[in-house]
This record gives structure tokens, sequence and C-alpha cells, in this order.
């Protein structure tokens, strides 16, 4: 029974099923716990689409740790990253030599990514790692290293586990991903 009923698009194929992200999600925290040892993080969930992979990935994570919560869109209700990058949330906490992963959802074109990179660095972090649930390698258009990566994935259009297309299917506990009809 599908969660949603579209017209024009049918429910998400199932891409990489809840308990192989659950599985990844459990590898990535204990790669960080080891890398942080005897550290505090600040983690900084980049909203919206990072919501549910930040919140898994924190309560895994056994670190101290302080959550800040950055909110970019370059997106809108389009397939295909716009490339125009606007801040819509900023961070209030001053990061200047904190420990920052910023955690992502998707990693497209990677000029989004970049640009928060940018945008932090220039606040004077003692480090600053990113952390992402899917990346895209035949999209990306700037040289950019994802630290802490779930998984790599083609040119689909994804979806779920917080990613969505025009606010929808944020809630499917997989990652989907969506056929056009043509």
């Amino acid at each position: 029974m599908p969660m949603y009923e579209e017209n024009s698009i049918k429910q998400p194929k199932v891409l990489i099923p809840e308990v192989k992200i659950q599985a990844r999600i459990a590898e990535l925290a204990q790669e960080i716990n080891h890398d942080y040892r005897g550290k505090e993080i600040t983690a900084i969930c980049v909203l919206k689409g990072s919501f549910i992979f930040f919140s898994d990935m924190i309560r895994k994570i056994d670190l101290p740790m302080t959550c800040e919560f950055l909110g970019v869109s370059s997106y809108g209700n389009k397939m295909v990253s716009s490339g125009e990058i606007k801040v819509t949330l900023d961070i209030h906490e001053p990061l200047e030599k904190k420990n920052v992963i910023l955690f992502e959802d998707i990693v497209d074109t990677g000029l989004t990514l970049s640009y928060m990179l940018n945008m932090l660095k220039t606040r004077k972090p003692a480090s600053i790692k990113t952390c992402a649930l899917l990346l895209k390698p035949e999209s990306l258009k700037t040289d950019i290293d994802v630290d802490y990566l779930g998984f790599k994935v083609g040119n689909e259009f994804v979806v779920g586990y917080g990613v969505d297309f025009a606010g929808k299917w944020r809630g499917l506990p997989y990652i989907g991903y969506l056929e056009h009809d043509h």
C-alpha cells in the first residue's frame, strides 16, 4: 500500500533498503568515535534533507557533542540543483577551535557542500570534516572529498530517508528512486 499517491510519479523503487542504511550508519559512527576519541565535536545538520540521517547518526556517536543546524537550499522544486545556494538558517554558536562535522544527506554537484565548507572555515574551527549519506560521483562539478560516506549512487533521482522531491517522500524508511514517465 503506497504511503503517497501521485498522478505523475509512481511509488519510489527501493535502491538502498532500511537495513543496509542502518548497518552503514553504525559503521560510520564507529569510524567517527575512533577518529575523535577523547574530543568533543560540533555536529552540524544540513537542513532539511539530513535530519533523519543526522538523528540516527548522533544517537550512535558516543562522544561529547553539541548539535547545530544549518539550512541551505539549492534545488527549490526542481530535480536539478540550480547551483544558486541560499542560506535559510545559520548557526548561532561560534565554531572557533571546535571539531566540526557537517552532516549532509546527498552530495550531488558538490557545489553546495563546497560553499558550506568555505563559509564554515572562515569561522576558524580546529577541524572540519564531512559526513554524507549519499554521493553521486558522476554529477560532481567540483573536486570535493567526503570524509565519512554512506553510499555512492548513480544518477537516479533519489528520495526517502529525509531526501525529498518537492517536499514529498522524506518519510520513507529507505532510499528509493523515482522513475520518469517518458
